[in-house]
């Protein structure tokens, strides 16, 4: 079992981690457990945790609908009572099981609920497993703007475990692929060379992929907790990719995108832009952004769409005093932060996007 111990936060993946979370739930001992899921993850994940966990402490579940749509405080208030309804007092644990979504908004209603319960992650997506796996960010979007409420604060600890992997639709796992994709970009070259053919018919090699995309994401969340510096490299091809994202969220006439689809959009964009601005490689500009579309289709976007995605860009949460604030790359392992982008080069990039032949 591969695990990263700290304070609070710790991170466990493996064939041990049901054992390690009875255990720990016995050395908590809350007087309730509640579970909480969404539709999908109430269908095809709950009944994989209830068969593993073993203790005689009552448990209750509470089922939210999927996707991100629900990712709002008016979700909070229902989860909070249900919560209530269901006599959940300072010590009880809320388990978190599911995708982003559900760990995001789960953890953000127990650090609020009866100002905070204690909870559990366990991601049950690709996504969730090597993103919001780290770094304690819980919260919500307002209206279609993502991330705008939330707090920072880890759980008690989280449990990996890549079986959750064979409930997902392909396209949900492919979504998780972009965050390891960025991972590579951002961290190590030979990481990205390393997944570019990843084959998540292979759990063994998935699991390991996974497991060094949390220690990668860990490593920079551990120097620098408040995003001040290097933790800005986790939104690498995020600030547009949140915006495309946004975007296409509250257009009824667009396909609603994933979160890792939006992001790999980001990525390319993020590319191209560093190319011009901070000399990314052309050659490696060309071979990531061959990868990127050889698992994530091409999106169409006007001039009229990129024009509302800039104007989304201002909601972006590294913007200060007004400035959107771009991380770029000088190549693979460095970054530089809080550039300034303009809209030109911004619309030349979708351009490119447009335009690439693959």
């Amino acid at each position: 079992m591969e695990k990263i111990e700290k304070a609070r936060g710790s991170v466990y993946c493996g064939i041990d981690v049901w054992k390690l979370l009875n255990e720990h739930i016995s050395a908590l001992s809350p007087s309730k457990i509640i579970i909480l899921t969404d539709s999908n993850t109430q269908k095809h994940c709950l009944p994989i945790l209830l068969k593993h966990i073993n203790t005689p402490i009552a448990i209750s579940s509470i089922s939210i609908p999927a996707g991100e749509e629900h990712k709002t405080i008016a979700t909070c208030n229902y989860v909070w009572e249900e919560l209530s309804n269901k006599g959940a007092d300072r010590k009880s644990v809320l388990i978190n099981l599911g995708g982003g979504v559900v760990t995001d908004l789960g953890g953000f209603v127990a650090c609020t609920y009866k100002r905070g319960i204690e909870f559990i992650n366990i991601p049950t997506s690709l996504l969730a497993m090597v993103d919001a796996s780290v770094g304690g960010k819980n919260g919500v979007d307002l209206g279609h703007v993502k991330n705008q409420i939330g707090i920072i604060k880890n759980p008690y600890s989280v449990y990996v475990s890549v079986a959750f992997l064979e409930t997902l639709p392909s396209a949900h796992l492919i979504s998780g692929y972009a965050e390891m994709l960025k991972h590579g970009l951002i961290a190590s070259e030979t990481y990205w060379q390393a997944i570019k053919a990843i084959d998540f018919q292979n759990a063994k090699t998935t699991e390991e992929f996974i497991w060094t995309s949390i220690e990668i994401k860990n490593k920079v969340v551990t120097e620098d907790p408040t995003e001040l510096g290097i933790r800005k490299t986790l939104n690498y091809g995020h600030t547009l990719g949140h915006a495309i994202e946004s975007y296409c969220l509250d257009k009824s006439d667009k396909q609603t995108l994933l979160h890792g689809e939006a992001v790999a959009i980001g990525l390319i964009l993020a590319n191209y832009i560093s190319f011009h601005l901070v000399n990314f490689p052309k050659k490696k500009l060309e071979t990531t952004t061959s990868t990127i579309l050889s698992y994530f289709p091409k999106q169409s976007f006007s001039e009229k769409d990129i024009e509302n995605i800039i104007e989304l860009l201002k909601y972006d949460k590294k913007n200060v005093d007004g400035n959107v604030n771009f991380v770029l790359l000088r190549d693979f392992n460095n970054y530089v932060i809080d550039q300034k982008v303009s809209n030109d080069l911004i619309y030349s990039a979708f351009e490119y996007y447009k335009n690439f032949k693959n």
